[in-house]
């Protein structure tokens, strides 16, 4: 089992990269926003369904990867209007979006699925691995650039409190849209090149991912925290990593199989939700026992204490 775990490795690592910008885009939503977006289900697969298609019909997949980003960034600008103009409720919005895209979707394929098999893509251009790393780390640290400008800023404040922000001036609705197009940007681009990785784009592809997502995001701020912006950005990016890792070596213990996948990723999700509780609760039980033994030795040590 530990041969087949060390053989799936640079796999694992490789899938936690692809994914690493997909759990980025959650970020901005459920973590900067507090925005809970389930558009991510279907920009995902809009932008595989982009590229593919594009890919398909001959175009560079350069090309086709950034008209992914855009097509992704747009189904995120009609969450954010539905939400911010329409006053629908924020998670019914994602969740109308999410189900207007997948017949959206069906309809830039064309068919369930587009085969990209032998067409040239962006990651046959370089060692996989290393251009992964390079294009990762490049977005992480322009998303955390962006958050240091004023726009970011106001982003940034957007979630953290609205009427505060709105009081200073600020447009909220338009940072609101903003933050979720930026999201859904990095979520379709991501999409995209899991498709140029696997050689086929499928409609159903999307199903599921914003747990992907979620689980990145918990994994990495439990293992590696996330006190400023440029730590919890490089958490995201490793807990996309961590979670590849975990799932690569939980299909390897006997009795599993790749049909238990989502219920994995759910064991997955609720530990690395309940650590975090688990180990502040320790602390705390610890620093209590701490405190009672120096109250117990203070009280020993004055004359009134004495035995």
């Amino acid at each position: 089992m530990f041969e087949n775990f060390v053989g799936s490795l640079p796999g694992a690592v490789y899938l936690g990269l692809l994914y690493a910008l997909m759990a980025l885009g959650v970020y901005i939503t459920f973590r900067i926003l507090d925005f809970p977006d389930l558009t991510v289900d279907g920009s995902f697969t809009t932008g595989a369904a982009t590229a593919a298609v594009m890919i398909s019909h001959g175009a560079s997949p350069w090309l086709a990867s950034l008209t992914a980003i855009l097509a992704g960034m747009l189904a995120g600008a009609c969450t954010g209007l539905l939400h911010t103009k329409g006053k629908i409720n924020g998670l019914l919005s994602g969740i109308l979006m999410m189900i207007a895209l997948y017949s959206i979707n069906l309809r830039i394929l064309g068919m369930p699925n587009v085969s990209i098999m032998g067409e040239n893509t962006v990651l046959s251009v370089f060692p996989p691995i290393p251009f992964m790393i390079v294009v990762v780390l490049l977005f992480k640290f322009a998303l955390d650039a962006f958050m240091k400008t004023d726009l970011g800023l106001s982003l940034r404040a957007t979630g953290d409190n609205k009427r505060m922000i709105r009081s200073f001036g600020a447009n909220t609705d338009n940072t609101t849209i903003l933050g979720i197009s930026l999201s859904n940007g990095l979520v379709a681009l991501s999409g995209a090149l899991i498709a140029q990785q696997s050689s086929f784009a499928d409609a159903t592809s999307g199903i599921g991912m914003i747990v992907i997502g979620l689980a990145s995001v918990i994994i990495g701020e439990a293992l590696f925290g996330a006190k400023t912006v440029f730590r919890a950005t490089l958490a995201v990016v490793l807990g996309s990593i961590v979670y590849r890792i975990v799932i690569s070596l939980a299909l390897q213990i006997k009795g599993f199989e790749t049909s238990d996948l989502k219920l994995i990723t759910a064991v997955i999700v609720i530990i690395a939700l309940v650590f975090p509780t688990v180990r502040s609760a320790l602390k705390q039980r610890g620093a209590a026992k701490k405190r009672s033994a120096e109250l117990l030795k203070s009280l020993e040590t004055t004359p009134g204490g004495e035995r």
